[in-house]
Protein backbone atom coordinates (compact mmCIF):
# COMPACT_ATOMS: atom_id res chain seq x y z
CA UNK A 1 0.00 0.00 0.00
CA UNK A 2 0.89 3.53 -0.69
CA UNK A 3 1.96 5.65 2.23
CA UNK A 4 -0.54 8.65 2.03
CA UNK A 5 1.13 12.21 1.36
CA UNK A 6 0.63 14.47 3.92
CA UNK A 7 1.24 18.09 4.22
CA UNK A 8 1.62 20.04 6.71
CA UNK A 9 0.83 23.12 7.94
CA UNK A 10 2.11 25.39 11.25
CA UNK A 11 3.26 28.81 11.57
CA UNK A 12 5.81 27.33 14.54
CA UNK A 13 8.69 26.23 12.65
CA UNK A 14 10.23 24.19 15.49
CA UNK A 15 6.94 22.07 16.17
CA UNK A 16 6.78 22.21 11.95
CA UNK A 17 10.21 20.89 11.33
CA UNK A 18 10.09 18.26 14.35
CA UNK A 19 6.67 17.00 13.41
CA UNK A 20 8.14 17.02 9.88
CA UNK A 21 11.07 14.57 10.98
CA UNK A 22 8.82 12.28 13.59
CA UNK A 23 6.35 11.22 10.80
CA UNK A 24 9.09 10.88 8.02
CA UNK A 25 11.42 8.75 10.42
CA UNK A 26 8.40 6.49 11.18
CA UNK A 27 8.48 5.38 6.96
CA UNK A 28 4.56 5.22 7.73
CA UNK A 29 3.49 8.31 5.34
CA UNK A 30 5.29 10.68 2.80
CA UNK A 31 5.46 14.08 4.14
CA UNK A 32 5.44 16.26 0.71
CA UNK A 33 5.20 19.30 2.10
CA UNK A 34 5.26 21.98 4.81
CA UNK A 35 3.37 25.57 4.88
CA UNK A 36 4.25 28.26 7.49
CA UNK A 37 0.60 29.85 7.17
CA UNK A 38 -3.04 29.22 6.07
CA UNK A 39 -2.56 31.13 2.69
CA UNK A 40 0.48 28.43 1.91
CA UNK A 41 -1.30 25.86 2.91
CA UNK A 42 -4.32 26.62 0.41
CA UNK A 43 -1.95 27.13 -2.53
CA UNK A 44 0.38 24.00 -1.42
CA UNK A 45 -2.54 21.65 -0.78
CA UNK A 46 -3.96 22.91 -4.98
CA UNK A 47 -0.06 22.21 -6.24
CA UNK A 48 0.64 18.92 -4.27
CA UNK A 49 -2.58 17.52 -4.09
CA UNK A 50 -1.91 15.87 -0.77
CA UNK A 51 -4.15 13.04 0.57
CA UNK A 52 -4.20 14.32 4.39
CA UNK A 53 -3.25 17.97 5.73
CA UNK A 54 -2.02 17.98 9.21
CA UNK A 55 -3.18 21.26 9.91
CA UNK A 56 -2.94 23.87 12.63
CA UNK A 57 -5.84 25.79 13.59
CA UNK A 58 -4.18 28.63 15.18
CA UNK A 59 -2.33 30.15 12.79
CA UNK A 60 -2.30 34.40 11.89
CA UNK A 61 -3.86 35.87 8.72
CA UNK A 62 -6.16 32.92 7.38
CA UNK A 63 -6.39 30.67 10.30
CA UNK A 64 -6.28 26.57 10.12
CA UNK A 65 -10.53 26.77 9.96
CA UNK A 66 -10.54 29.15 7.04
CA UNK A 67 -7.80 27.30 5.24
CA UNK A 68 -9.55 24.38 5.82
CA UNK A 69 -13.05 25.36 4.23
CA UNK A 70 -10.56 26.85 1.46
CA UNK A 71 -8.21 23.80 0.31
CA UNK A 72 -11.76 21.41 0.73
CA UNK A 73 -13.61 23.90 -1.38
CA UNK A 74 -10.94 22.83 -4.34
CA UNK A 75 -11.22 19.17 -3.57
CA UNK A 76 -13.14 17.68 -1.33
CA UNK A 77 -11.58 14.38 -0.71
CA UNK A 78 -8.46 15.64 0.77
CA UNK A 79 -8.93 14.99 4.62
CA UNK A 80 -7.38 17.41 6.99
CA UNK A 81 -6.25 16.44 10.57
CA UNK A 82 -6.35 19.28 12.80
CA UNK A 83 -4.21 20.10 15.39
CA UNK A 84 -5.30 22.42 18.49
CA UNK A 85 -3.21 23.82 21.27
CA UNK A 86 -6.45 24.16 23.70
CA UNK A 87 -9.44 21.61 23.99
CA UNK A 88 -11.60 24.86 22.76
CA UNK A 89 -14.96 23.33 21.85
CA UNK A 90 -16.00 26.09 19.76
CA UNK A 91 -12.94 25.79 17.60
CA UNK A 92 -13.05 22.22 17.12
CA UNK A 93 -16.77 22.48 16.30
CA UNK A 94 -16.12 25.03 13.75
CA UNK A 95 -13.36 23.08 12.43
CA UNK A 96 -15.84 20.32 12.06
CA UNK A 97 -18.21 22.33 10.15
CA UNK A 98 -14.96 23.72 7.81
CA UNK A 99 -15.05 19.52 6.71
CA UNK A 100 -12.31 18.42 8.99
CA UNK A 101 -12.63 14.70 9.51
CA UNK A 102 -9.79 14.45 12.54
CA UNK A 103 -9.14 16.41 16.25
CA UNK A 104 -6.23 16.01 18.16
CA UNK A 105 -3.81 18.38 20.76
CA UNK A 106 -0.86 19.39 19.68
CA UNK A 107 0.92 17.39 21.98
CA UNK A 108 -0.48 14.47 20.82
CA UNK A 109 2.38 10.99 20.60
CA UNK A 110 3.70 9.97 17.74
CA UNK A 111 1.23 6.55 17.75
CA UNK A 112 -1.87 9.02 17.85
CA UNK A 113 -0.79 11.36 15.59
CA UNK A 114 -0.11 8.20 12.89
CA UNK A 115 -3.00 6.51 13.82
CA UNK A 116 -5.10 10.38 13.27
CA UNK A 117 -3.66 10.20 9.73
CA UNK A 118 -4.40 6.74 8.81
CA UNK A 119 -8.26 7.22 9.73
CA UNK A 120 -8.84 10.34 7.85
CA UNK A 121 -6.59 9.46 4.86
CA UNK A 122 -9.31 6.07 5.35
CA UNK A 123 -12.30 8.49 5.13
CA UNK A 124 -12.74 8.07 8.61
CA UNK A 125 -13.88 11.04 11.59
CA UNK A 126 -11.15 10.59 14.25
CA UNK A 127 -11.28 12.43 17.80
CA UNK A 128 -8.27 12.58 19.87
CA UNK A 129 -9.33 11.08 23.50
CA UNK A 130 -8.52 14.46 25.22
CA UNK A 131 -11.12 16.23 22.61
CA UNK A 132 -13.65 14.25 22.78
CA UNK A 133 -15.80 15.02 25.86
CA UNK A 134 -15.22 18.62 24.78
CA UNK A 135 -16.97 18.22 21.62
CA UNK A 136 -19.78 16.20 23.28
CA UNK A 137 -20.12 18.74 25.86
CA UNK A 138 -20.33 21.47 23.35
CA UNK A 139 -22.38 19.90 20.89
CA UNK A 140 -24.71 17.80 23.25
CA UNK A 141 -27.29 20.48 23.66
CA UNK A 142 -27.79 20.69 19.75
CA UNK A 143 -27.60 17.03 19.06
CA UNK A 144 -31.19 16.38 20.94
CA UNK A 145 -32.96 19.27 18.74
CA UNK A 146 -31.76 18.56 14.66
CA UNK A 147 -32.51 21.91 13.00
CA UNK A 148 -35.33 22.12 10.85
CA UNK A 149 -34.22 24.82 8.98
CA UNK A 150 -30.85 22.91 7.86
CA UNK A 151 -31.23 21.75 4.44
CA UNK A 152 -35.54 22.02 4.24
CA UNK A 153 -35.34 19.91 1.51
CA UNK A 154 -34.70 16.64 3.11
CA UNK A 155 -37.21 15.16 5.11
CA UNK A 156 -36.51 14.54 9.16
CA UNK A 157 -35.18 10.93 8.44
CA UNK A 158 -33.13 12.15 5.88
CA UNK A 159 -31.61 14.97 7.76
CA UNK A 160 -30.94 12.33 10.62
CA UNK A 161 -29.21 9.88 8.13
CA UNK A 162 -27.15 12.76 7.05
CA UNK A 163 -25.90 13.94 10.38
CA UNK A 164 -25.13 10.21 10.93
CA UNK A 165 -23.10 10.52 7.50
CA UNK A 166 -21.53 13.40 8.38
CA UNK A 167 -20.10 11.84 11.45
CA UNK A 168 -18.06 9.32 9.81
CA UNK A 169 -20.49 6.16 9.78
CA UNK A 170 -20.78 3.49 6.91
CA UNK A 171 -24.89 2.95 6.06
CA UNK A 172 -24.51 -0.65 8.75
CA UNK A 173 -23.55 1.74 11.53
CA UNK A 174 -26.92 4.25 10.52
CA UNK A 175 -28.93 1.77 10.21
CA UNK A 176 -27.88 0.33 14.21
CA UNK A 177 -28.09 3.38 15.07
CA UNK A 178 -31.44 4.68 13.60
CA UNK A 179 -33.02 0.92 13.98
CA UNK A 180 -33.32 1.06 9.99
CA UNK A 181 -33.22 -1.51 7.84
CA UNK A 182 -29.45 -1.05 5.94
CA UNK A 183 -31.99 -1.14 1.95
CA UNK A 184 -33.94 1.88 3.55
CA UNK A 185 -30.40 3.54 4.49
CA UNK A 186 -29.37 3.01 1.27
CA UNK A 187 -32.05 4.32 -0.52
CA UNK A 188 -32.04 7.40 1.96
CA UNK A 189 -27.90 8.00 1.28
CA UNK A 190 -29.01 7.90 -2.36
CA UNK A 191 -31.89 10.75 -1.97
CA UNK A 192 -29.54 12.81 0.19
CA UNK A 193 -27.12 12.95 -2.39
CA UNK A 194 -29.54 13.86 -5.83
CA UNK A 195 -31.35 16.74 -3.31
CA UNK A 196 -27.50 18.07 -1.95
CA UNK A 197 -26.40 17.69 -5.53
CA UNK A 198 -23.39 15.77 -4.44
CA UNK A 199 -21.82 12.40 -5.65
CA UNK A 200 -20.37 10.67 -2.32
CA UNK A 201 -20.21 11.01 1.12
CA UNK A 202 -16.71 13.14 1.07
CA UNK A 203 -19.05 16.19 -0.39
CA UNK A 204 -22.30 15.52 1.63
CA UNK A 205 -19.99 15.71 4.86
CA UNK A 206 -18.08 18.84 3.84
CA UNK A 207 -21.98 20.37 2.69
CA UNK A 208 -23.28 19.26 5.88
CA UNK A 209 -20.35 20.78 8.39
CA UNK A 210 -20.48 23.92 6.40
CA UNK A 211 -24.00 24.13 6.93
CA UNK A 212 -23.68 23.55 10.47
CA UNK A 213 -25.52 20.71 10.95
CA UNK A 214 -26.33 19.15 14.03
CA UNK A 215 -23.78 16.51 15.20
CA UNK A 216 -25.48 13.21 16.19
Amino acid sequence: MTPPRILIADDHPVYRDGLRMLLESTGEVQVVGSARTGEEAVVLAAELRPDVVVMDLHMPGIDGIEATRAILAGDPEVGVLALTMHEDGEKLAAAMRAGARGYLVKGADQHAILRGIAAVAAGEVIVGPGLAATLTTHLGTLAAHPRADVFPQLTNRERDVLRHIAAGLSNNQIADRLSLAPKTVRNNVSTIFAKLQVTDRAQAIVRAREAGLDAP
